[in-house]
């Protein structure tokens, strides 16, 4: 018994010792496990921590590079130079990245970029590539201002019966005391968003500038948002420069004026016209505008920027009373009819082509309209695509729209390959038909010797004829319709001979006001004045044509300081391990 006591003792202690041995066995493949499970939790969130901060550093290279184009006066003659800027490196703790921007392609006619930044952090690079364009507003303007003396400006006012179809951007003002920088008189409609270069509040954050006005834009305010280059001479020469070097010479046209007239003005004189389903151009060289000024600053506001005064100085200029042309302008090649066509080319960068495009470079001032009912075909309508470009003014002389569809709200429809662009240094203005009376007296033209009056607009009375008392006795449509972007460096859009008192101003068809209708785009260094509401010249309809967003638009005309990714543009992407 004793024996069989001592055997299940000695039993009893071998399982336990295998027991223990086991329990010892599971524990430390546990504890392994768990210690594997915790390393590898540890190591996956390193490397999460890792890849999303590399991803953070890229994102921070693409902003850098953003930011920098924004401040560029012309990005392709900054890539072009090799710009310090183009490329370049960040470094944070741990990460770094290194990024740099690229001319990709053209978009029709519209410069497309691209921009590359790869973000590190440990083993890790995540890259961030992206496809951005200049950003395209509807209506930007250096401030909501306009002239009103050789130093000063005065606010310019949206008022009631007034349709803003298009986004308005307006530059930060800088002005002291700092006040709201639009100005609203009523309940004009405004359609789109608008973006200011100001900020919502005052310098310290105590007043709310944007509060009374604010429920007037639906679709919102954005505040502090880049300016506007149309107030930067030098980011507009640069433009016309290149502009100028892709045109052909023949339509590089430098006018004389010749004709003897009271304050004359070179101009070249286009009249666009539609014949046999073919787009043309009648381009009279060496116009002579008689040029017309109020005596006092407390007429018009007919301003426009003093050149080289960075835009805090104004003069008068003066405006277009009429023109004369050549009487032998069609023998000695003076006057000349072309197609469109003839003026298309395409600029050219990294070896890439934009789409074909006319371009017309004038030194001096343009007139655009015709008021020759012998000219063949449709007259003011355009069928082509075409910029023109004038280091002097640009004078509207009739509505001028594009061939080709349009939808019911008058908006040429969506495929429509037509397009319009207007670039001047000086100006840009619808012209006063009733100034022609300085060109008659008692009832009969004065036409100098071997110079001959030419009639813009449209007759008083349909039935008059050249020649007649009657003929020099013009009005321009209501409304008076331009479908064009319309790009204003040298002061403001609007209408000449505007009176600050209704005392005889402009001449309107329909008494007291016209409307204005522009389907476009329009850039402008400051407000130019369409008209005193219930007083004197018109009332603004303005709407965005969107197809100028797709680059129809041959030239590179766009000003805005901004840039933003093109529709799918945007990749991020792991690139390394």
């Amino acid at each position: 018994m004793r024996i069989q006591s001592k055997q299940r003792l000695h039993y009893k202690k071998g399982s336990m010792l295998a027991l223990v041995a086991t329990s010892m066995v599971i524990l430390t493949a546990l504890g392994v496990g768990i210690l594997a499970t915790a390393y590898g939790t540890r190591r996956q969130a390193i490397a999460i921590k890792n890849e999303t901060t590399a991803m953070f550093a890229a994102d921070a290279g693409y902003e850098k590079a953003i930011f920098w184009m924004c401040q560029q006066p012309d990005i392709l003659n900054a890539l072009k130079t090799e710009a310090a800027g183009t490329s370049g490196t960040i470094s944070f703790p741990g990460s770094y990245c290194d990024y740099r921007i690229e001319f990709f392609s053209f978009m029709g006619s519209r410069p497309v970029y691209k921009i590359i930044s790869n973000g590190h952090s440990g083993i890790f690079r995540r890259t961030v590539s992206v496809l951005v364009v200049q950003a395209i507003s509807g209506w930007d303007m250096g401030m909501c201002r306009i002239a009103s003396g050789r130093n000063n400006t005065t606010p310019v006012y949206f008022a009631d019966d007034e349709i803003i179809d298009m986004p308005i951007h307006i530059n930060n003002l800088l002005d002291k005391p700092d006040e709201r920088d639009i100005y609203i008189k009523g309940n004009p409609d405004f359609l789109q968003f608008l973006t200011m270069g100001e900020s919502r509040y005052t310098e310290n954050d105590d007043f709310d500038k944007y509060k009374e006005v604010i429920s007037l834009f639906n679709a919102g305010i954005y505040f502090d948002q880049p300016n506007t280059k149309i107030t930067d001479e030098a980011a507009i020469q640069t433009k016309i420069d290149r502009f100028k070097s892709s045109t052909k010479a023949k339509f590089i046209l430098k006018p004389s004026a010749k004709a003897p007239v009271a304050k004359p003005q070179p101009a070249v004189h286009l009249e666009f016209f539609v014949e046999g389903d073919i787009g043309k151009v009648r381009i009279t060289n060496n116009c002579t505008v008689r040029g017309f000024q109020q005596n006092s600053d407390e007429m018009t506001w007919d301003f426009k920027i003093r050149p080289y005064s960075d835009g805090k100085e104004y003069e008068r200029y003066n405006i277009y009373a009429y023109h004369l042309r050549a009487k032998d302008a069609d023998s000695n090649g003076e006057r000349f009819i072309v197609p469109l066509t003839d003026t298309y080319v395409s600029q050219s960068f990294g070896g890439h082509e934009s789409a074909l495009g006319g371009q017309i470079l004038v030194d001096g001032n343009v007139i655009i309209g015709s008021g020759d009912s012998l000219l063949p075909g449709i007259q003011d309508v355009i069928k082509g695509k075409i910029t023109i470009v004038a280091t002097g003014n640009i004078w509207i002389a009739d509505s001028i729209v594009l061939d080709g569809n349009h939808d019911a709200d008058g908006l040429p429809s969506a495929g429509n390959p037509n397009s319009l662009g207007l670039i001047a240094q000086g100006v840009i203005k619808v012209v006063d038909p009733g100034m022609n009376n300085y060109n008659y007296v008692d009832g009969k033209p004065i036409e100098p010797s071997g110079f001959k009056y030419v009639a813009i607009g449209q007759p008083d009375v349909s039935s008059a004829k050249e020649g007649d008392a009657n003929y020099h006795k013009r009005h321009l449509p209501d409304p008076t319709v331009v479908e064009a972007a319309i790009t204003v460096g040298g002061g403001g859009w609007g209408a000449e001979n505007v009176r600050r008192e209704n005392d005889g101003g402009r001449k309107e068809t329909s008494n007291p006001q016209d409307f204005l209708v522009v389907r476009g785009t329009i850039t402008e260094a400051m407000r130019g004045i369409v008209g005193q509401i219930g007083k004197d010249g018109y009332l603004k309809r303005y709407y965005l044509d969107e197809r100028l967003l797709e680059g129809i638009l041959p030239g590179d005309i766009w000003l805005r300081g901004k840039f933003v990714p093109a529709p799918s543009g945007w990749h991020d992407y792991r690139s390394s391990i």
